[in-house]
Formats: structure tokens, sequence, C-alpha cells
């Protein structure tokens, strides 16, 4: 079985804004998408570039409330906020990433209620109405004060077992790491590698359906 190779970037904003499309644009020659998570108080003078990404394939997602133990009624407050943020720009959401990588059972509530379609979170991406999930565990650069060749080996490693057992393999950076010498190569060597081994470059919006993939 085949991989699907979903790369996300966060972070996105006016200061890494130069990094951030320095890495689109090494993707792009490798027919890589990216998913931008996306938190809209931090876009300022990035949001242009957001929009021209989504008008060429890439997917926005929302990327916020990092809290574990978010109440729902507390979440779906926020998530109206980011959702009329997000309309402000011109951004339409329907898939959310937490912060921390873990979402409060009271956000999965409010993410129904507020009809998103996904959530990706550190383990799977899950299907908000159904609760079915495609497992895939994100694998990132995300230690910031310490970053060396071990961590850029370790993350190339992990994207080639994900991408030789099939399913889902999930790369993400953060665009205030890429500053870090070696951290872009990292990231360009982790989709090279899953690529050479057949992993097909996808993005959480355009995921099939845990329920398509259970019935193929």
């Amino acid at each position: 079985m085949h991989s699907q190779l979903v790369v996300s970037l966060s972070g996105i904003g006016p200061q890494t804004l130069d990094r951030c499309a320095d890495l689109a644009a090494a993707l792009d020659p490798r027919q890589v998408p990216l998913s931008l998570l996306v938190a809209p108080r931090e876009l300022g003078r990035a949001q242009e570039w957001v929009r021209q990404r989504a008008s060429h394939g890439d997917a926005v997602v929302l990327h916020g409330l990092g809290q574990r133990r978010l109440p729902a009624y507390e979440a779906g407050l926020l998530l109206t906020g980011a959702r009329l943020q997000m309309d402000a720009i011109g951004l339409d959401v329907d898939t959310f990433a937490p912060r921390r990588c873990v979402a409060s059972p009271g956000t999965l509530i409010a993410l129904a209620k507020h009809r998103f379609q996904r959530c990706a979170d550190v383990h799977a991406v899950r299907e908000v109405g159904s609760g079915l999930a495609t497992l895939g565990r994100l694998h990132a650069l995300t230690e910031r004060t310490s970053f060396g060749e071990l961590r850029s080996l370790a993350l190339v490693y992990a994207a080639a077992r994900s991408a030789r057992r099939g399913g889902l393999t999930r790369i993400t950076v953060d665009a205030r790491d890429l500053h870090r010498p070696g951290a872009r190569q990292a990231v360009l060597d982790a989709v090279d590698i899953a690529l050479a081994h057949d992993a097909a470059p996808t993005t959480y919006v355009k995921l099939p359906s845990p329920r398509l993939a259970s019935a193929a």
C-alpha cells in the first residue's frame, strides 16, 4: 500500500514570510502542496501570500486552541472569533489543527457544532462528525532550543519508515525554525525520501475520508 504525504507549515506571519515562500518554492517543483496552518491574528501582511498559495492548490487550516482542557463553550467562542477573522481576510476553512497537537474533548464538540470537517492532531487526522480517523503520527522539527544534525536525521528516518509502511506520512515544520542551519534541508530531505518510497503528495483538505479508505 502506497503512503500519502502531507507537509504542513505553521508560524506563518510577517517575520517569517520570506522563509515560508522559500520553502514553498522548493516544494513546487516536487509537486508537493502545503497545508498552511494559519492563526489569523498572526498573519499580518502574509495574508496575501496565503491567499495566493490557496489559489494554487495549498490547503488552509485553522491553527490554534492549544489548551488541553478547553471546555466546549469556550472553544466555541474562540472558533467563532477565528472564523470571523478568516472570513474577513477571504479565507474559508473547514479543517482544524490544534496548536499543541492535541485537541480537548470540548474543542472536538465545538468543531462539530461549527461544521468543521477534519481535525489533524499529533496522532491522526479525524473526521469531526463520525470520529473516524486516518492514523499517522506527526513528524516535526519543533525544539528551537536544540537543533542539529541528529534532529535532522531523526526526521528523515521517521519519514522514510512511515512511507515504507504505507498509510499516512505527515511532516510538519514551524517557519520560525527555518532560520536554523540545516532545518530547511532536513525538511526537503524528509520529503524527498518519502517521495522516493512512492508517497503521494496531498493536503489535509484533500485527504480521502477514512470511510472510503476502509471500503477500498
